[in-house]
């Protein structure tokens, strides 16, 4: 027997349930977008590769990402202080929100935001951020609204934790699959979720966790694995001038939460059947004249 055949043709059958499997998570994820969500982000193809792209791993991106920073520093500095100025001002405690988050191959990284949160040991804190779950600084909202608070994370990236594009890096917790890239400031599921606290604010509390967990993080990872593996010089540029001109696009989003509606009031849909079908089952027959 040919040892070497074997172990091919079982690496080939291993190799095709994978993409066998992929497939099927794909289709899964897509059945719950609406066909307007699928056609702008162009989740129509399945099986798509999670592979990187030749751009995403190359030296040159990370040439481009250092090059912007540097070019745009100028012009970032005193909207920088600006901000840090306002955040001391106008609440006590640190200017800067410091957080572990997963990057590249696991790595664990101290992210940079601008605080928008109360500074006080005793609050709680919720996992996943709403509109309204939170105690927000007086102009935390608004710092968030225009992604200002994110303004800090250039540093980041002139360190080598991000890049400009890419999965946004993740919270331990918010974990579900390897990150082989740098995690970026924007991507492709920040541009389809640029709104998600405000979307988010319309699921119950209850339900919040686990439907973040179950629906909304498994689309993310899914955007960002199809981006990465065709991402270009040129789809990054374009990505980083829609999220500098806040051009989102919220219809996976929008189609998230009319799914998650649909559920919720699933149960009392068919108890109000149910209750429908018993009356008829109930009500006397009528003989016809």
């Amino acid at each position: 027997m040919n040892v070497g055949l074997v172990d091919r043709q079982a690496l080939e059958k291993a190799q095709s349930q994978l993409t066998s499997q992929r497939r099927h998570e794909d289709l899964d994820i897509l059945l719950l977008l609406s066909p307007r969500a699928r056609a702008t982000l162009h989740l129509v193809r399945r099986g798509a590769p999670r592979e990187l792209s030749s751009w995403s791993q190359s030296r040159a991106k990370r040439i481009f990402d250092c090059a912007c920073v540097l070019v745009a520093l100028p012009l970032l500095i005193p909207i920088l202080l600006t901000v840090a100025i306002a955040v001391r001002a106008t609440s006590p405690g640190p200017v800067f929100f410091l957080q572990k988050r997963v990057g590249r191959r696991g790595f664990s990284f101290t992210i940079l935001k601008f605080r928008t949160m109360v500074h006080d040991p005793d609050v709680a804190y919720h996992a996943v951020t709403t509109a309204d779950n939170q105690p927000f600084t007086y102009i935390g909202p608004f710092l968030r609204r225009w992604k200002l608070d994110e303004l800090p994370q250039i540093f980041n990236v002139l360190l080598g934790h991000m890049s400009l594009v890419g999965p946004r890096p993740k919270m331990p917790e918010h974990v579900i699959g390897d990150l082989l890239c740098r995690p970026g400031v924007t991507g492709a599921a920040t541009i389809a979720f640029a709104r998600e606290e405000t979307v988010l604010d319309r699921v119950p509390q209850h339900h919040l966790g686990t439907y973040y967990r179950t629906i909304v993080l498994p689309i993310k990872h899914h955007l960002d694995a199809e981006y990465m593996a065709r991402a270009t010089f040129f789809s990054d540029f374009r990505l980083i001038v829609n999220s500098i001109l806040r051009r989102w696009d919220s219809a996976v989003a929008d189609s998230l939460l009319e799914h998650e509606k649909f559920e919720r009031e699933k149960p009392e849909r068919e108890k109000r059947e149910a209750e429908a079908k018993a009356r008829e089952a109930k009500a006397p027959l009528v003989e016809p004249v």
